[in-house]
């Protein structure tokens, strides 16, 4: 069943409602069982104490009487100097009701809640006067609402505060998993603690840390097989271009096969730089411009064919060998496809709680279809529309290298024709760990 739009949406949020109404409900009936019940809470005995007290009195003698009277706060009264008494349930009940079992059934009892509160009792057993008794104010008796009100305020900041604290503990060890998956998605070794844990994250915890080992070593084994053959491959190779060597010009398919021996070299260099992303590489903080400058410096050597667009920025914390990969890989791009007319640019975006650094590598090529703009990024993806030569990883190890900084990459169609590819990253990169 779909929860209904006014019912909170996570679980931190339902868990506090839940503990929260529970403690307010249990307040609150806490407060009617008093204000229902007080005679049998407080009332009851007081008037209890009430009517022993008058026995005690009237049966001692004139001296005893003063002493009785001065420590029980008792007054003598004339009846003409009674008022009326205050109806106020459930107290004129229980006062007229415990003091006819105590004193006889033709007590009479007259009650004033209101200051001065006070109880008038007239006992014709115990003798012809009426007594006033003090009436000691109980904590419900004769508040005003907004009193009650405010006591039951305070109850509920206090229990909000309380089950804001608890959840919150609560709530800990999931928002913790959440970082752990994200760092992994990242391709960051994880593993989360399994001490001190409830027995049901505790087994969660378990079983996300089997996972991270499986996901590595999954990855070790993948990096072990690609080194491998990259390894095994390379030896047939240079024999065969020593061979074209020697055999010289004297083949008419000699060049032919020279450009595919080539071919197969960079193909293994794409393997091997998929494979080594730069995570082991250093983080550390740079000057990004610089490292662009340099990074473009080679393809315009001969010729101009890249031109800079570049902001002042900030040091910026990333991994040199990776990020000149990274852009190495966009410009090869956008020269193989949109020729001579690449930009690189470069400046700071962001409110200041978030700031990062936008690099856009810009060409005039045919640009992609809007639903290739993505899938482009999947490793091997390649063909006669695909903006990636050779295997296909080009753009794999940009999207890897800019998730390993905490950025991302994406695509966009320029108006006019060609494509943008816009690289954030983040000026407060974390370092990774190893744990969290």
């Amino acid at each position: 069943m779909k929860a209904p739009l006014w019912f909170p949406q996570s679980f931190f949020a339902r868990t506090l409602w839940l503990v929260l109404i529970a403690v307010l409900f249990s307040k609150a009936l806490t407060l009617v069982y008093l204000l229902m019940n007080e005679d049998v809470l407080v009332d009851r005995q007081y008037s209890h104490g009430v009517g022993l007290t008058l026995r005690a009195y009237w049966a001692a003698d004139e001296a005893n009487r003063e002493k009785i009277a001065s420590a029980a706060g008792l007054i003598r009264v004339a009846g003409n100097a009674v008022p009326q008494g205050e109806q106020h349930w459930p107290y004129s009940e229980i006062y007229q009701r415990q003091m006819q079992a105590e004193l006889g059934e033709d007590t009479e009892v007259r009650l004033r809640v209101h200051v001065p509160p006070a109880l008038w009792v007239r006992a014709p057993s115990l003798g012809p006067d009426w007594m006033k008794v003090p009436l000691y104010p109980h904590p419900l008796r004769g508040q005003k609402i907004w009193s009650v009100l405010g006591w039951f305020l305070a109850i509920g900041v206090l229990s909000t505060l309380s089950a804001w604290i608890f959840v919150s503990q609560l709530i800990h060890p999931l928002k913790l998993l959440v970082t752990a998956a994200r760092e992994l998605g990242k391709g960051r070794s994880v593993r989360l603690p399994t001490s001190d844990q409830p027995s049901e994250m505790l087994e969660v915890y378990s079983a996300f840390n089997q996972m991270a080992e499986d996901v590595e070593q999954a990855g070790r084994e993948r990096e072990l097989m690609l080194a491998g053959v990259s390894h095994d491959l390379r030896t047939p190779l240079t024999r065969l271009r020593l061979s074209l060597a020697l055999i010289g010009s004297q083949n008419e398919f000699t060049d032919d096969m020279v450009r595919d021996i080539e071919d197969m070299d960079a193909i293994l260099d794409q393997f091997m730089a998929f494979m080594r992303d730069g995570r082991d590489e250093t983080l550390d903080e740079a000057d990004l411009g610089a490292l662009v400058r340099e990074t473009v410096a080679p393809f315009n050597q001969a010729k101009q064919q890249v031109a800079l667009v570049l902001e002042p920025m900030p040091p910026v914390p990333l991994r040199r060998v990776a990020i000149k990969r990274l852009l190495t890989n966009l410009i090869d791009n956008a020269l193989y496809h949109g020729g001579e007319a690449v930009e690189v640019h470069a400046h700071v975006a962001g409110d200041s709680g978030a700031p990062y650094v936008v690099l856009s590598v810009l060409d005039r090529g045919e640009g992609l279809a809007d639903e290739e703009l993505q899938s482009i990024f999947n490793p091997f993806t390649r063909g006669d529309r695909a903006r990636s030569k050779g295997t296909g990883l080009g753009l794999a190890i940009v999207k890897r290298i800019a998730a390993m900084h905490g950025g991302n990459v994406e695509l966009r169609n320029r108006e006019g024709g060609g494509l943008e590819a816009r690289v954030r990253l983040p000026l407060t990169l974390m370092l990774p760990r190893d744990a969290i």
